[in-house]
């Protein structure tokens, strides 16, 4: 039995789960127009511990948003889950925040475009098919008319840059699905789990959020 704390600060979304061998207990999450993540982060992760009934002791591994996404939102993230780790010396879990977002797509076929928004067109995306299996390596791109023309699947786009991206990219095989805006703690249970069981773990000490900062013109086809 393991309990893992997940954490996701990449976006305007501040989320904390707590899962039980992947499964979630218990999530708090905002998403405020200002990044409230100094202020709630720490409030939160005292609150599903007092709502699940547990300690920081009882905890087995604590999972952290790894970006891409905003910088000072994954600074406060992984700086509170490397202390949190290193105080109760447990392992550090760094999970691809584009395949959170992706988590939250239920489909039977196609692939799955989960956007991050950087600024202006830009996006921090990622494919993934169907069982979420990455196609597509993440990439920073400027979005154009052109941006995953060579794909014949049907697209499912997601996340906070769908509103923006949904102005140029209108080919028939693309969907918005414009509920999804954030990635949350909520989806990270299942993969943290995974990683945990894979002892798929990174270094309390060295580990940095993964910075996406280099934008392509295009992306790349399968």
């Amino acid at each position: 039995m393991a309990y893992i704390l997940n954490i996701e600060t990449a976006t305007r979304n501040c989320s904390v789960s707590i899962a039980k061998d992947g499964d979630v207990i218990i999530c708090k999450e905002v998403a405020e127009q200002g990044y409230s993540h100094a202020e709630k982060l720490h409030v939160f992760i005292e609150a599903v511990l007092q709502e699940s009934k547990l300690s920081f002791s009882d905890l087995d591994a604590i999972a952290v948003s790894q970006g891409p996404g905003s910088y000072t939102g994954l600074r406060i993230g992984v700086s509170a889950a490397k202390g949190l780790c290193y105080a109760l010396n447990i392992p550090l879990i760094a999970v691809d925040t584009l395949a959170v977002l992706a988590a939250q797509v239920s489909v039977e076929d196609g692939l799955i475009i989960p956007l991050i928004d950087a600024r202006r067109m830009e996006v921090y995306s990622a494919v993934f098919d169907a069982n979420h299996f990455k196609k597509r390596a993440i990439a920073a791109e400027i979005v154009t008319a052109d941006s995953f023309a060579g794909y014949s699947q049907t697209l499912y786009f997601v996340g906070d840059s769908t509103e923006k991206c949904k102005e140029v990219l209108n080919q028939d095989n693309f969907i918005f699905l414009e509920e999804i805006v954030f990635p949350s703690a909520n989806e990270m249970g299942d993969l943290s789990y995974e990683q945990y069981q894979n002892n798929d773990t990174v270094d309390v000490a060295y580990f940095e959020p993964y910075y996406l900062k280099d934008f392509l013109t295009t992306a790349k086809k399968v």
